[in-house]
């Protein structure tokens, strides 16, 4: 099976040694994505700004593939404060319809920033 990198100008460049996402088969992995601009910008420390930053900033990578977030699979979101989870899955509930993947979510010490998420998209018909 051949993997194939996957990148987007519309997202923050990794910061370290990493893809933003790697295809393989019918699957698309994707990197934790936080809440920065494409310039690698931290955006409004607002919560909500940071969930939706980092919600658009999957969503570029996956546009690379000719896919979307409704295409997901699975996703991890990784919270700094587990008490913002309602507010989360309220934001997080529009990116991604019925049948919703599966997800993990977690509370970590982020550095500096209230949300990272990962996901795995399926990239068949």
């Amino acid at each position: 099976m051949a993997k194939q990198e996957v990148n987007s100008t519309g997202a923050p460049a990794p910061s370290g040694a990493y893809s933003q996402g790697i295809s393989a088969g019918d699957f698309l992995f994707l990197s934790g994505q936080g809440p920065f601009d494409s310039d690698g910008d931290i955006v409004d420390q607002s919560f909500e700004a940071q969930v939706r930053q980092t919600l658009a900033n999957l969503a570029a990578v996956v546009a690379e593939s000719g896919k979307s977030l409704k295409d997901a699979v699975r996703v991890g979101v990784y919270l700094h404060d587990i008490s913002t989870f309602e507010e989360m899955d309220a934001i997080y509930r529009d990116s991604f319809p019925e049948p919703r993947p599966a997800r993990t979510t977690i509370e970590t010490p982020l550095p500096g920033f209230g949300i990272e998420i990962d996901a795995v998209i399926y990239l068949g018909d």
